[in-house]
């Protein structure tokens, strides 16, 4: 593919393109898992901070989804399932999905620690790293039960 084809499919993308990237589905049970751990603290939240909380979380499992993809477009391209995602069918360019990931994951985890807190925001980076490096670069293509983890 040619440096003008790229250029010309990423102009195709739409909202709805790069909203894919983030997986919402995985996204929203990440959301859930976030609400319920607020829902059960055992002190009060006040429910603007437990809003944020959720949102930046939220963000980092997109931005977690969108390294993914881009790490994973050349295995996409192959699997029936995942062509006709984002990267491998050409909508969105993997430069533009990995600049995507990266800055939502400085959003996330910046904003995450200014209203929430900083330890908050440390295993929020812990788990965007995990999931894009440990889990996406290195056990997905290591070993079947990768799945597991």
């Amino acid at each position: 593919m040619t440096d003008v084809t790229t250029m010309d499919q990423s102009r195709d993308a739409e909202f709805g393109d790069y909203f894919a990237l983030l997986k919402p589905r995985v996204m929203s049970l990440v959301i859930f898992t976030a609400a319920v751990g607020l829902f059960v603290a055992p002190v009060h939240v006040h429910p603007v901070l437990a809003f944020a909380s959720i949102l930046f979380i939220a963000i980092g499992a997109g931005a977690s989804g969108a390294l993914n993809m881009w790490w994973d477009a050349d295995i996409d391209l192959v699997m029936k399932r995942t062509q006709g995602r984002p990267v491998p069918s050409g909508r969105v360019t993997a430069d533009d999905a990995k600049m995507l990931g990266l800055w939502l994951s400085v959003i996330a985890v910046a904003m995450l620690g200014l209203t929430a807190n900083f330890l908050a925001a440390g295993l929020l980076a812990f788990t965007i790293f995990f999931y894009a490096v440990v889990y996406s670069m290195w056990l997905k293509r290591a070993t079947p039960q990768n799945i597991v983890i």
